[in-house]
């Protein structure tokens, strides 16, 4: 299963950073228009939120075992969920967390 993990959180880092590089070069390096973009119609605006809640979900759970087990790698799993999404958070969280 670990193996299975990394290639998830790995899968999960390119396929999206795919997209974002794409549309960065195709429509500027702006986030607030990115940010926009995600809003166009209630179709995506529902998919925002639908990831933000399972990202602040998953950080919460990453800190609160993170703090009862003591191992601070898994912190690790936050910043790849808010920089490239829970895609590659969640599995990378999984990989970490089985060791």
């Amino acid at each position: 299963m670990r193996t299975i993990f990394l290639l998830l959180a790995i899968v999960g880092a390119i396929v999206p950073m795919f997209y974002f590089v794409s549309w960065f070069n195709e429509f500027g390096w702006s986030l607030g228009a990115m940010v926009e973009a995600w809003n166009v119609n209630d179709a995506t605006t529902g998919l925002v939120y639908d990831l933000t809640i399972a990202a602040v979900a998953l950080t919460l759970f990453v800190i609160w075992e993170t703090v009862q087990n003591r191992r601070w790698i898994n912190l690790l799993a936050i910043p790849a969920t808010f920089c490239i999404g829970v895609s590659c958070g969640l599995p990378l969280y999984f990989w970490l967390r089985s060791r």
